[in-house]
Protein backbone atom coordinates (compact mmCIF):
# COMPACT_ATOMS: atom_id res chain seq x y z
CA UNK A 1 0.00 0.00 0.00
CA UNK A 2 2.93 2.36 0.62
CA UNK A 3 3.33 2.76 -3.15
CA UNK A 4 0.03 4.70 -3.02
CA UNK A 5 1.05 7.33 -0.44
CA UNK A 6 1.42 10.80 -1.95
CA UNK A 7 2.23 14.21 -0.46
CA UNK A 8 -0.13 17.00 -1.51
CA UNK A 9 2.08 19.92 -2.50
CA UNK A 10 -0.25 22.59 -1.09
CA UNK A 11 1.22 21.54 2.26
CA UNK A 12 4.62 22.72 1.00
CA UNK A 13 3.58 25.85 -0.89
CA UNK A 14 6.14 28.05 0.88
CA UNK A 15 8.98 25.54 0.49
CA UNK A 16 8.27 25.23 -3.25
CA UNK A 17 9.04 28.93 -3.78
CA UNK A 18 12.66 28.14 -2.87
CA UNK A 19 13.00 25.34 -5.40
CA UNK A 20 10.92 22.50 -6.77
CA UNK A 21 13.61 19.84 -7.21
CA UNK A 22 14.93 20.06 -3.60
CA UNK A 23 11.40 19.59 -2.24
CA UNK A 24 10.81 16.55 -4.45
CA UNK A 25 14.17 15.05 -3.43
CA UNK A 26 13.37 15.44 0.26
CA UNK A 27 9.95 13.86 -0.19
CA UNK A 28 11.43 10.91 -2.04
CA UNK A 29 14.09 10.44 0.62
CA UNK A 30 11.38 10.58 3.30
CA UNK A 31 9.63 7.66 1.63
CA UNK A 32 6.73 9.16 -0.29
CA UNK A 33 5.75 7.32 -3.47
CA UNK A 34 4.20 10.32 -5.18
CA UNK A 35 3.09 13.92 -5.08
CA UNK A 36 -0.16 15.61 -5.94
CA UNK A 37 0.53 18.65 -8.09
CA UNK A 38 -0.77 21.85 -6.50
CA UNK A 39 0.33 25.29 -5.34
CA UNK A 40 3.36 25.48 -7.61
CA UNK A 41 5.09 28.88 -7.78
CA UNK A 42 3.37 31.25 -10.19
CA UNK A 43 6.46 31.51 -12.39
CA UNK A 44 7.26 27.78 -12.47
CA UNK A 45 8.21 25.97 -15.66
CA UNK A 46 6.27 22.72 -16.17
CA UNK A 47 9.42 21.17 -17.63
CA UNK A 48 11.16 21.78 -14.30
CA UNK A 49 8.41 19.86 -12.51
CA UNK A 50 8.63 17.03 -15.02
CA UNK A 51 12.41 16.88 -14.63
CA UNK A 52 12.06 16.65 -10.84
CA UNK A 53 9.52 13.84 -11.20
CA UNK A 54 11.83 11.92 -13.53
CA UNK A 55 14.88 12.48 -11.35
CA UNK A 56 13.20 11.29 -8.14
CA UNK A 57 10.90 8.65 -9.59
CA UNK A 58 7.95 10.13 -7.71
CA UNK A 59 4.57 9.34 -9.20
CA UNK A 60 1.90 11.94 -9.90
CA UNK A 61 -1.28 11.60 -7.86
CA UNK A 62 -3.26 13.93 -10.07
CA UNK A 63 -3.29 17.71 -10.42
CA UNK A 64 -5.38 20.33 -8.65
CA UNK A 65 -6.51 22.78 -11.32
CA UNK A 66 -8.67 25.86 -10.76
CA UNK A 67 -12.11 26.05 -12.31
CA UNK A 68 -10.94 29.08 -14.28
CA UNK A 69 -8.15 27.09 -15.94
CA UNK A 70 -10.45 24.13 -16.57
CA UNK A 71 -12.80 26.45 -18.43
CA UNK A 72 -10.28 28.68 -20.19
CA UNK A 73 -6.96 26.85 -20.45
CA UNK A 74 -7.91 23.19 -20.79
CA UNK A 75 -5.55 22.55 -23.69
CA UNK A 76 -2.51 23.51 -21.61
CA UNK A 77 -3.86 21.63 -18.58
CA UNK A 78 -3.96 18.46 -20.69
CA UNK A 79 -0.43 19.09 -21.93
CA UNK A 80 0.74 19.37 -18.31
CA UNK A 81 -1.11 16.20 -17.33
CA UNK A 82 0.66 14.35 -20.13
CA UNK A 83 4.00 15.85 -19.12
CA UNK A 84 3.52 14.76 -15.51
CA UNK A 85 2.20 11.31 -16.40
CA UNK A 86 -1.29 11.58 -14.93
CA UNK A 87 -4.85 11.51 -16.22
CA UNK A 88 -6.41 12.79 -13.01
CA UNK A 89 -7.48 16.43 -13.01
CA UNK A 90 -9.23 17.73 -9.93
CA UNK A 91 -11.22 20.91 -9.34
CA UNK A 92 -10.09 21.85 -5.82
CA UNK A 93 -12.21 24.82 -4.80
CA UNK A 94 -15.12 27.02 -5.82
CA UNK A 95 -15.42 30.78 -6.15
CA UNK A 96 -17.89 32.27 -3.67
CA UNK A 97 -20.44 33.00 -6.38
CA UNK A 98 -20.73 29.27 -7.13
CA UNK A 99 -21.58 28.33 -3.55
CA UNK A 100 -25.36 28.35 -4.00
CA UNK A 101 -27.98 26.13 -5.63
CA UNK A 102 -27.67 27.64 -9.10
CA UNK A 103 -23.89 27.70 -8.86
CA UNK A 104 -23.65 24.00 -8.03
CA UNK A 105 -26.03 23.14 -10.85
CA UNK A 106 -23.92 25.17 -13.25
CA UNK A 107 -20.75 23.53 -11.92
CA UNK A 108 -22.11 20.03 -12.40
CA UNK A 109 -23.00 20.86 -15.97
CA UNK A 110 -19.60 22.46 -16.66
CA UNK A 111 -17.52 19.65 -15.16
CA UNK A 112 -19.51 17.04 -17.04
CA UNK A 113 -19.01 18.96 -20.25
CA UNK A 114 -15.26 19.18 -19.62
CA UNK A 115 -15.09 15.47 -18.79
CA UNK A 116 -16.93 14.55 -21.97
CA UNK A 117 -14.51 16.67 -24.01
CA UNK A 118 -11.44 14.87 -22.61
CA UNK A 119 -12.58 11.23 -22.31
CA UNK A 120 -9.04 9.93 -21.79
CA UNK A 121 -8.75 11.90 -18.54
CA UNK A 122 -10.63 11.77 -15.24
CA UNK A 123 -12.25 14.90 -13.83
CA UNK A 124 -12.83 14.91 -10.06
CA UNK A 125 -14.07 17.37 -7.47
CA UNK A 126 -12.36 17.97 -4.11
CA UNK A 127 -14.63 19.00 -1.26
CA UNK A 128 -14.41 21.29 1.73
CA UNK A 129 -17.11 21.68 4.40
CA UNK A 130 -19.13 24.45 2.77
CA UNK A 131 -20.80 22.07 0.29
CA UNK A 132 -22.75 20.59 3.21
CA UNK A 133 -24.39 23.96 3.86
CA UNK A 134 -26.45 23.87 0.66
CA UNK A 135 -29.17 21.32 -0.10
CA UNK A 136 -30.22 20.33 -3.61
CA UNK A 137 -32.91 17.75 -4.37
CA UNK A 138 -32.90 16.59 -0.76
CA UNK A 139 -29.14 15.97 -0.46
CA UNK A 140 -26.07 18.11 0.23
CA UNK A 141 -24.56 19.99 -2.69
CA UNK A 142 -21.55 17.65 -2.51
CA UNK A 143 -23.72 14.55 -2.86
CA UNK A 144 -25.56 16.26 -5.70
CA UNK A 145 -22.29 16.97 -7.54
CA UNK A 146 -20.87 13.50 -7.02
CA UNK A 147 -24.04 11.43 -7.53
CA UNK A 148 -22.80 7.96 -8.54
CA UNK A 149 -24.94 7.63 -11.66
CA UNK A 150 -23.91 6.49 -15.12
CA UNK A 151 -24.62 9.87 -16.68
CA UNK A 152 -22.49 11.78 -14.13
CA UNK A 153 -18.84 11.90 -15.21
CA UNK A 154 -17.60 13.78 -12.12
CA UNK A 155 -15.50 11.56 -9.87
CA UNK A 156 -14.91 12.10 -6.16
CA UNK A 157 -11.81 13.27 -4.35
CA UNK A 158 -13.16 13.19 -0.82
CA UNK A 159 -11.21 14.98 1.91
CA UNK A 160 -12.02 13.08 5.09
CA UNK A 161 -11.19 16.01 7.40
CA UNK A 162 -13.68 18.30 5.67
CA UNK A 163 -16.36 15.62 5.71
CA UNK A 164 -15.99 15.34 9.47
CA UNK A 165 -15.85 19.13 9.80
CA UNK A 166 -19.13 19.20 7.88
CA UNK A 167 -20.75 16.98 10.48
CA UNK A 168 -20.65 13.68 8.61
CA UNK A 169 -18.96 10.36 9.32
CA UNK A 170 -16.12 9.93 6.80
CA UNK A 171 -16.38 6.13 6.64
CA UNK A 172 -20.12 6.22 5.98
CA UNK A 173 -19.90 9.12 3.58
CA UNK A 174 -17.40 7.53 1.18
CA UNK A 175 -19.34 4.29 0.72
CA UNK A 176 -21.24 5.31 -2.47
CA UNK A 177 -18.04 6.25 -4.29
CA UNK A 178 -16.47 2.83 -4.69
CA UNK A 179 -14.75 2.68 -8.10
CA UNK A 180 -15.47 6.41 -8.49
CA UNK A 181 -12.66 7.80 -6.33
CA UNK A 182 -9.15 7.23 -7.72
CA UNK A 183 -7.65 9.61 -5.13
CA UNK A 184 -8.71 10.28 -1.54
CA UNK A 185 -7.44 13.10 0.67
CA UNK A 186 -6.23 12.24 4.16
CA UNK A 187 -5.77 14.74 6.95
CA UNK A 188 -6.59 14.37 10.61
CA UNK A 189 -8.58 16.55 13.01
CA UNK A 190 -7.07 17.59 16.33
CA UNK A 191 -8.49 15.71 19.28
CA UNK A 192 -9.77 18.81 21.08
CA UNK A 193 -12.46 21.44 20.80
CA UNK A 194 -10.47 23.40 18.21
CA UNK A 195 -10.77 20.60 15.62
CA UNK A 196 -7.93 22.02 13.55
CA UNK A 197 -5.75 20.27 10.95
CA UNK A 198 -3.53 17.55 12.40
CA UNK A 199 -1.03 14.96 11.23
CA UNK A 200 -2.57 11.65 10.14
CA UNK A 201 -2.86 9.29 13.09
CA UNK A 202 -2.65 11.97 15.79
CA UNK A 203 -6.27 13.09 15.98
CA UNK A 204 -9.86 11.90 16.16
CA UNK A 205 -10.33 10.37 12.70
CA UNK A 206 -10.07 6.56 12.51
CA UNK A 207 -8.09 5.86 9.35
CA UNK A 208 -8.03 2.06 9.47
CA UNK A 209 -11.58 1.58 8.08
CA UNK A 210 -10.94 4.33 5.53
CA UNK A 211 -7.82 2.57 4.26
CA UNK A 212 -9.61 -0.80 4.30
CA UNK A 213 -12.41 0.68 2.20
CA UNK A 214 -9.91 2.28 -0.16
CA UNK A 215 -8.14 -1.00 -0.84
CA UNK A 216 -11.43 -2.67 -1.74
CA UNK A 217 -12.89 0.24 -3.66
CA UNK A 218 -10.36 1.27 -6.28
CA UNK A 219 -8.40 4.03 -4.54
CA UNK A 220 -5.11 4.45 -6.41
CA UNK A 221 -3.57 7.22 -4.30
CA UNK A 222 -3.87 8.32 -0.70
CA UNK A 223 -2.90 12.01 -0.81
CA UNK A 224 -1.93 13.59 2.51
CA UNK A 225 -2.61 17.30 2.81
CA UNK A 226 -2.22 19.50 5.87
CA UNK A 227 -3.33 23.01 5.05
CA UNK A 228 -1.70 24.52 8.14
CA UNK A 229 1.11 22.88 10.11
CA UNK A 230 2.24 23.75 13.64
CA UNK A 231 5.89 23.94 12.59
CA UNK A 232 7.95 22.77 9.63
CA UNK A 233 5.53 21.22 7.10
CA UNK A 234 8.13 18.58 6.24
CA UNK A 235 8.04 17.45 9.87
CA UNK A 236 4.26 17.17 9.72
CA UNK A 237 4.43 15.14 6.51
CA UNK A 238 7.03 12.86 8.08
CA UNK A 239 4.76 12.20 11.07
CA UNK A 240 1.81 11.46 8.78
CA UNK A 241 3.82 9.08 6.62
CA UNK A 242 5.31 7.26 9.60
CA UNK A 243 1.83 6.79 11.04
CA UNK A 244 0.42 5.63 7.72
CA UNK A 245 3.16 3.03 7.48
CA UNK A 246 2.03 1.66 10.85
CA UNK A 247 -1.66 1.91 10.00
CA UNK A 248 -1.28 -0.06 6.79
CA UNK A 249 -0.10 -3.04 8.82
CA UNK A 250 -3.55 -3.12 10.43
CA UNK A 251 -5.33 -3.46 7.09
Amino acid sequence: MEQKFAAQLFTLREELTKGIAPVFRELKEMGWAGVQISALPANHNPEEVADALRETGLGTAGMHISLDRLENDLENVIKEADLYGTRDIICPFLPQDYQNVEGYKKLKEKLNEIASNVPNYRISYHNHAFEFETEIDGVSALEYLLAPTEDNLILAEIDVYWVKKGGRNPVSFIQPYAKRMPIIHLKDMSNDEKEIFAEVGTGKIDFVPILQWGEKSGVEWYAVEQDICPGNPMDSLRISLDNLMHLKDQI
